[in-house]
């Protein structure tokens, strides 16, 4: 999270720029918006999320599955690969879906060892649910960003 409300003015970034002989003014003030933007619409989201009953993980849980075009699982390894998490910490996550109806789980049918997570049929309704109100989320804070 970044936390800075007020950003540096321009008169600072320039007066560090120079003092310090290094960066780019322009790429500094960018970048200190875009950190700032950031946070808050990840804020936002966590509040969507939250009165949804549902943390934004479990929903990128959801939606890595949902979107996988040749088939409706993905094993957990995959999972973890197209998430940046710990291991841990995604278990824990993969189980509160499970424990929720929302996942289901079934051994691959070539090497039992390995476990297949899917959307359960609420998990879907569930997901697909969630989206407008997600999307309108997202398109809302850039039409304020764009000041339209």
């Amino acid at each position: 999270m970044f936390f800075l409300k007020d950003l540096p003015t321009r008169q600072m970034i320039e007066g560090y720029v120079t003092t310090l002989e290094a960066g780019d003014e322009d790429a500094i003030e960018t970048a200190l918006i875009m950190m700032r933007d950031a946070s808050v619409l990840v804020r936002r989201i966590d509040q969507y999320f939250q009165a949804e009953n549902l943390s934004q993980l479990r929903f990128l849980i959801m939606i890595v599955i949902d979107r996988e075009p040749e088939r409706p699982w993905l094993y957990q390894g995959e999972v973890a690969e197209r998430l940046d998490v710990s291991k841990p910490v995604l278990t824990r996550a993969v189980q509160s879906l499970m424990d929720a109806g929302l996942l289901t789980v079934s051994p691959d049918e070539d090497d039992k060892r390995w476990k297949r997570l899917s959307l359960s049929p609420d998990g879907t309704k569930r997901l697909h649910a969630l989206l407008p109100g997600y999307f309108q989320l997202i398109s809302d804070f850039m039409a304020d960003r764009k000041g339209g």
